[in-house]
């Protein structure tokens, strides 16, 4: 048994027009699972694909407009590349985001719906991940979150200071799920989400246990009566884990 990082899920205003932008902006396929769902693939994969990444965007009444805690960093493999996207990016809707970065190598966008994002500089250690090179959660101990996904999750711990962690599916593939220090860590329900997946997928229940003996709380986003189960990492990070129980 293992617990696969599948997906993130953003909520949306609009699904289908914010998975429409980040369909091209990624170079992904889009389709839906039904009203108010779009969901994004890289070409090539079919979910539950356990070595594919997707996207889900949920469109939700009121998703609010605040920092998150949680973004993509996308991933470049030279100048050129770094400048065709960012301004591609910029030509399919999305807006310069000011984060108080400085003078930083990376740019910080905005997509339409106002979730910030990174494009990265060129880095050797995203060669492999795809267009995605990390999801990002803002934390207060970095340390002690990746004793927690570390134990919870498939993936293999690559670094961690005091300040960060870096952590990526064992089997090497995918994007990293990067821990990240700040001072300002927002309590406010997360507009973006990770979604985990057990391979095989039915045995969700099991993992649900394990996951609240490892320091996993229940949580209430108003999901009411639905398939998959919410949690909350032990800084309050809302999850889902999807599968049949």
């Amino acid at each position: 048994m293992a617990l696969r990082f599948v997906q993130v899920n953003f909520k949306a205003r609009d699904d289908a027009a914010l998975g429409r932008f980040w369909a091209e902006a990624l170079g992904w396929g889009m389709s839906s699972e039904g009203p108010g769902v779009t969901n994004l693939e890289p070409e090539g994969f079919a979910w539950p694909d356990p070595a594919g990444f997707y996207i889900d965007f949920v469109t939700v009444p009121d998703p609010e407009t605040v920092k998150y805690r949680a973004h993509l960093e996308l991933a470049t493999t030279s100048a050129a590349h770094h400048a065709e996207l960012v301004a591609r990016l910029k030509d399919l809707g999305a807006t310069p985001a000011d984060v108080s970065q400085d003078d930083v190598p990376w740019t910080v966008l905005a997509d339409p719906e106002g979730n910030v994002f990174r494009v990265l500089e060129p880095r050797e250690i995203y060669r492999d991940t795809g267009a995605i090179a990390a999801v990002v959660i803002d934390c207060a101990d970095p340390r002690a979150l990746a004793r927690f996904w570390g134990e919870a999750v498939d993936l293999t711990l690559h670094e961690v200071t005091d300040d960060h962690a870096m952590l990526r599916s064992t089997e090497g593939v995918g994007p990293y799920l990067e821990l990240r220090r700040t001072s300002d860590v927002t309590t406010v329900r997360n507009r973006v989400h990770l979604d985990l997946l057990p391979y095989p997928i039915d045995d969700k229940d099991a993992e649900v246990a394990r996951l609240r003996t490892l320091g996993a709380t229940n949580a209430d986003v108003g999901q009411g009566k639905v398939s998959w189960t919410v949690l909350a990492d032990p800084e309050g990070n809302d999850f889902c884990v999807l599968g049949k129980g």
